[in-house]
Formats: structure tokens, sequence, C-alpha cells
């Protein structure tokens, strides 16, 4: 269970608006529509791919502000070009909104979005950041109200697509773009082994060769999200590890053989610095060519 002093986070995906955006960003302004992309049919299904929307990136973002208490992705779930992505959210516990198109041009999902976020926000006092996935600018009059109700509204949208006046209604925001900078679609696939790990706390099986590799990616997750303690981008080891639990709740550095978190960080030296000051323990991303 999260602590109470700890903030809470509400994340709201109007998921055509973002998938749409982005396959204008690759394939052109206006190529969704024209090229009837959302049937995901002959040519249109590998320009699809060619767009992917890492969505694990934007809840990744989301969650360095607090643990994640609601997720909601609103869209047409029946449209293919949006069915390829609902095995990955639902392993992320995004709720599914479904919407049906009944005007043939828009969806409903801004009223549908804003009329969840007003509700949610009188009704869950310690909802204390509100994410709104999306670029149109009618979220500007939710993002003020959400303000007025005295919460932290970030904003994530696709640049090129995203409404100058929306960005400027939100408290941040953040294109998709900068979220996945520098991001494979394998974190962590490269890097050398690191040093041998320390002796385990009790004699038990060596664990699965994965269960290692999924840690690190998991330390790099981490590490490259927002919540660093400065602009040199350390963050605090105790606040590293309780992101990294907000991840991935299954986390536990004594799973792979390791006494400590410390013991855990002192091993990634192709991961991560470690600045050690008495009791203080700070990491961060380790710069890489």
């Amino acid at each position: 269970m999260a602590e109470l002093s700890e903030t809470r986070v509400a994340v709201y995906i109007d998921f055509d608006n973002i998938i749409i955006s982005q396959y204008d960003n690759v394939h052109g302004r206006g190529a969704f529509i024209k090229e009837k992309a959302r049937t995901a049919t002959g040519k249109t299904a590998d320009r699809l791919q060619e767009a992917t929307v890492n969505i694990g990136a934007v809840l990744d973002f989301a969650s360095s502000f607090g643990a994640v208490a609601i997720s909601r992705a609103y869209a047409d779930w029946a449209a293919p070009a949006n069915t390829r992505y609902q095995k990955q959210l639902v392993d992320r516990a995004v709720d599914l909104v479904q919407l049906f198109n009944t005007s043939g041009t828009k969806n409903g999902a801004d009223i549908r979005l804003a009329i969840d976020v007003v509700e949610d926000l009188f009704r869950l006092q310690d909802i204390s950041h509100v994410v709104i996935v999306a670029g149109d600018s009618d979220y500007i009059p939710l993002a003020q109200s959400a303000r007025r109700l005295g919460r932290t509204v970030i904003g994530i949208g696709v640049q090129g697509s995203t409404s100058a006046a929306f960005k400027n209604a939100c408290d941040e925001f953040s294109y998709y773009h900068d979220l996945v900078e520098d991001l494979g679609e394998d974190l962590g696939e490269d890097l050398v082994e690191d040093v041998p790990h320390s002796t385990p706390t009790v004699a038990a099986e060596p664990p699965a060769p994965d269960l290692a590799k999924e840690a690190r990616k998991l330390l790099m997750r981490a590490l490259r999200g927002r919540a660093n303690d400065d602009v040199d981008g350390w963050m605090a080891a105790s606040a590293l590890k309780q992101q990294m639990k907000r991840l991935d709740p299954g986390f536990d550095e004594k799973k792979i053989g390791f006494k400590s978190f410390t013991d855990f960080l002192k091993a990634q030296r192709s991961i991560a610095e470690l600045q050690e000051d008495g009791q203080g323990r700070r990491a961060r991303l380790r710069n890489r060519a």
C-alpha cells in the first residue's frame, strides 16, 4: 500500500489521438485519414508498425511523479489500429474504455475523458497529479479546471500535432519523442556483464538468467525518469528503489542474490554511478557513448 504522504497520479490517455498523431508525424500530416490506416490492412499495417507508440515509455514517465492510482486509455478498441495494443496495455494494468464512433468523425474521447477526470478528482481527494496524454485544444478547459482544483497537470503530446494553448495550460508538458529518445527496443541488451553478485543471504538455486537481466533493465528505466534530485541526474537511492517498485512491484534485490539495494547498485557499474556520502547514497545513469 502506498504511503499517505506519497503523491498519487491519475493517467488519462486519448489513445486515438496519440496513434493518429504519431502516424501523421512519421508519414506526413493527414496521412492516417487519407490512407485509412484505422483498418490496418495491406500496406497500412506495415506503416502502422513504423509509427508504433511506445506506451511503456509514457507510463514509466507518468509513474515518476508518484504512485499511479488510475490509468485509463480511451479508444474504439475494435479498430485494428488500436487492437494490437490491447495486451500491452492490459499487462500494464491500464483500464481500456471503449468508445464507439457514432458521428462518423469523432469518437467522443475528449468528452468522456473530461467527465471521468472531473468525477475522479472530486471523488478521490488524494490524487495530486493528473497526466493527460493528448494534444487536442479541446483539453484546455479540463487542464484549467484540474489546476483550479489544486492538482498538478502534466501534458504529453506528439510534436507537430499538439496545440500550443494546451501545452501552456499544463503545469508541465513533455513531447512523446523526448520520452522515447535514446530508448532502444530492448533496454540494456548490449551492456557488458557486471561484477559477480554478492553472497546470497540464504542458500538457494541460482536465479533464472533473465531475472538479473530484467532487474538491470528496470534500473535503467527508473534512472531515465524525471524524478531526479538535481540537474546532474542524481537520484537518492531510496527514491530510486521506490521508483523501481512502482514500475515493477515484484522487484526485490534479494531474489537475485543481493543482501541490500546498495549491494545491487554497486554491482551495476556499467549502468549506474553510485555516490556515497556518509549514510546518504545517490545514483545516476552512467553516460555511455
